[in-house]
């Protein structure tokens, strides 16, 4: 769970269903990024519910602040339980696309060396 969790509720009261299921849904999504930007990762989720022409739209916007970058994505729908989990499969892919682009090349370094020829083997004549 990130450290720094915030959610508010434009609009509307928060109830304490709510306030688990967000908390459950984004909250857990900590396990995609590095323990350096984990420690310093900063989250607010912004609740919102907006009537126009008798309809009822139910908005979740979430902001991810992260070293070197910030993540906002927002999505209405007509049910706020809906919205909260089109945002958190939203919010995995450009975690995803973030430790791609911030990953250092360690990893990468250390499967090229394990899969690297050893110099001393001699390869095997094809008969």
């Amino acid at each position: 769970m990130l450290k720094k969790f915030e959610i508010r509720g434009v609009h509307m009261d928060i109830d304490e269903n709510l306030r688990k299921y967000v908390t459950k849904k984004i909250g857990n999504l900590d396990k995609y990024l590095s323990p350096a930007s984990r420690a310093s990762a900063h989250i607010e989720v912004q609740l919102k519910e907006d009537k126009a022409k008798n309809k009822k739209h139910a908005i979740c916007e979430v902001t991810l602040y992260l070293p070197g970058d910030t993540i906002n994505i927002t999505e209405s729908t007509m049910n706020m339980f809906a919205a909260v989990d089109i945002v958190e499969a939203k919010l995995k892919q450009r975690l995803q696309k973030y430790k791609d682009q911030h990953q250092s090349g360690k990893m990468h370094r250390r499967l090229f060396a394990r899969f690297a020829r050893n110099p001393r083997q001699q390869p095997v004549p094809e008969v």
